[in-house]
């Protein structure tokens, strides 16, 4: 049941005066319930709940926190339609998407409770000690992880539920052991309540502490740099513009102790199609890539909003025949008034600078917040000497660049920003003369691809969701799969330490039976 009020912890609260309502994109409508947002008093009190609870819930063990976990994925489930109602009047968005994300938030939120039901994801580390070492004696080290205190949380505005209330960074962290704050997306304030009655449920049942979890809105920014700003948070995540992220950064660096800003924060991933590739099955990758493009509305951090060719006549009947296989597939709603109209403000940025031309666009009035793709074009030359170009057009957009060669082609990999992903089209009689285009991408991407799509981001444990800056503050994490967990937990290590006060998974007997990395080999074996 929607309630219009924060949970600051195990309490629903709406002590302030100034609320919102979410928006019906597909209907142009506003939707039913307001909002209240949450007030200083109550970020502090949620800040301070979290504060408590991280004493207790760090020394919570893996079994129970797998436990919580499970049964928040429970909890969500028996939401049913609801929570799928709720989702679909607040996006525009289709059911079979939402229960597709509801799908995947379950997988995650399971997959993290898998990965904690023993503690080898903490990966133990032991150096016994060698008293008659010399010159100097060497000391029993053991190494191991512990989580870093409260963390706050953004919810995305594209995954109201995968990346948002019970999403990656909110699943990893409750798996760490950080009790977790989400700031909710005021694009969709009843899905973020709905999901965050599920986690207070679940955690009432197993038995977690109070402010183990807290949800609050707040519209503008003054909510979210309370939180950051807030002495008691230990970290942030956030999935969203760079110009939120990089704000959210500099709140968090700007503090007395600074704290990690985990942010993915834009990317216009680059495709490069080689000229085999065209000539051999140009058809079907522009049906392939129209479909990429055009999917959800193109409203994806992933999406291919820049492609890379060589100039010939086969790539240029591709980019007509992309365009037009783009525009045919009928005009799709996006997830809000506003975001429509940043895709149309940015498209037409990029597609009036010198030298671009539209090669596609339906110029049909659509329905209010439906929009159709478009496809320009550009030289490299032209690409090269200007980065306004290089903006992400949140939406169905990509650019088409035709190289005069592929070291014009290099060049620009080598002058883009930090990316989430880069693809490679190819044939195999390619591949041998791949290798300065893949050290390209490798110096800009997160993640690269051979003859697929960036769209679609398995959750598993070998994915990497980030890249260089400004695709993530920081590269060296993902934000998806099970090592998105290593944000939110720190080293800390143990000197000549007694066997019977250490954790269990450092103990000599290795009473779990754990595989731990013991004097330089991975051993399951007592010491």
């Amino acid at each position: 049941m929607i309630t219009g009020k924060n949970y600051i912890g195990n309490k629903l609260s709406a002590t302030g005066s100034v609320s919102h309502k979410t928006f019906n994109p597909k209907l142009n409508v506003e939707n039913e319930y307001a909002f209240y947002e949450a007030t200083l008093q109550e970020v502090d009190e949620a800040a301070n709940l979290a504060h408590q609870a991280f004493k207790e819930f760090k020394n919570t063990s893996g079994t129970k926190r797998a436990e919580f976990l499970n049964a928040i994925a429970d909890e969500i489930l028996a939401l049913d339609d609801e929570l799928i109602n709720t989702y679909t009047s607040e996006t525009g968005l289709p059911e079979g998407r939402a229960m597709g994300e509801r799908g995947r938030t379950i997988f995650q939120l399971r997959s993290f409770a898998e990965l904690v039901s023993n503690e080898e994801w903490r990966e133990n580390t032991i150096d016994s000690a060698d008293l008659e070492r010399t010159p100097a004696p060497k000391p029993d080290i053991r190494k191991t992880q512990i989580p870093l205190g409260p963390v706050v949380v953004f919810a995305a505005s594209n995954f109201p539920l995968a990346f948002s209330t019970a999403g990656g960074d909110t699943a990893s962290a409750l798996a760490s052991g950080c009790p977790v704050i989400v700031k909710s997306h005021s694009m969709h304030s009843g899905t973020g309540e709905l999901v965050a009655s599920a986690i207070i449920k679940a955690a009432e049942k197993t038995g977690m502490p109070n402010g183990v979890f807290s949800n609050i809105a707040g519209s503008g920014r003054v909510v979210g740099a309370a939180l950051v700003k807030h002495p008691k948070v230990k970290a942030v995540g956030f999935t969203g513009s760079i110009s939120g992220g990089r704000a959210l950064f500099n709140l968090a660096a700007d503090r007395e102790q600074p704290i990690p800003v985990f942010a993915e924060m834009g990317s216009i991933n680059p495709v490069v199609i080689t000229p085999e590739a065209i000539a051999k099955r140009g058809e079907e990758i522009a049906t392939t890539y129209a479909g990429s493009i055009t999917q959800g509305t193109g409203q994806f951090c992933t999406n291919p909003g820049l492609i890379l060719t060589i100039d010939n006549d086969n790539t240029r009947s591709f980019i007509k025949d992309l365009a037009e296989k783009s525009t045919a597939i009928a005009p799709q709603c996006m997830l809000h008034p506003n975001i429509k109209r940043d895709f149309v403000k940015n498209g037409a940025s990029v597609s009036s600078q010198s030298g671009v031309e539209v090669v596609a666009a339906i110029v049909e009035e659509a329905e209010p917040n439906f929009t159709p793709a478009q496809i320009s074009a550009v030289s490299g030359a032209d690409f090269l000497i200007n980065s306004k170009m290089h903006q992400e057009v949140f939406g169905p957009f990509s650019l088409v660049v035709r190289c005069k060669d592929e070291t014009e082609l290099v060049e620009i990999i080598q002058n883009l920003e930090g990316q989430l992903t880069g693809t490679i089209m190819a044939e195999k009689s390619d591949y041998q003369n791949l290798g300065n285009i893949v050290d390209a991408l490798q110096d800009r991407v997160g993640r690269v691809i051979l003859n697929g799509v960036p769209t679609g981001v398995e959750v598993c444990p070998s994915m990497t969701h980030g890249g260089p800056y400004p695709a993530s503050s920081d590269s060296r994490f993902s934000a998806v799969g099970t090592n998105a967990i290593k944000r939110w937990v720190r080293p800390f290590s143990y000197q000549n330490w007694p066997n019977e006060l250490l954790p269990s998974a450092l103990k000599n007997d290795n009473p779990d039976e754990i595989l731990r990395f013991v004097n330089g080999n991975h051993s399951n074996d007592k010491i």
